[in-house]
């Protein structure tokens, strides 16, 4: 669980960061969720997009990513939200200490 300390550091650093994965109207399936853990890895903190298709909101989506995933939910704007997660193999950020 990451302090609200390291939430405002992530959403900072997510500020300037483009969407690297886009949810359509399927929804969430498998091949998303494989797509986004990928990211995560590679990455610790990406933005995801709802397209206009898709029905579901933004915090509805992270919510039921965050269990499969492992992840942290960092925050939601219009169509996209934020997660993050600390790289097993490509550790990049160092969040302040709590």
């Amino acid at each position: 669980m990451i302090t609200s300390k390291q939430r405002s550091f992530l959403k900072s650093m997510a500020h300037s960061l483009d969407p690297v994965v886009y949810i359509g109207k399927a929804g969430v399936t498998e091949n998303v969720i494989k797509e986004i853990d990928d990211c995560l890895e590679a990455r610790e903190l990406i933005k995801v997009k709802l397209q206009e298709g898709c029905l579901l909101t933004p915090k509805e989506v992270a919510n039921d990513l965050l269990e499969p995933l492992g992840a942290e939910f960092v925050q939601a704007i219009g169509r996209k939200f934020t997660l993050y997660r600390e790289s097993k193999e490509n550790k990049q950020i160092i969040l302040p200490k709590a």
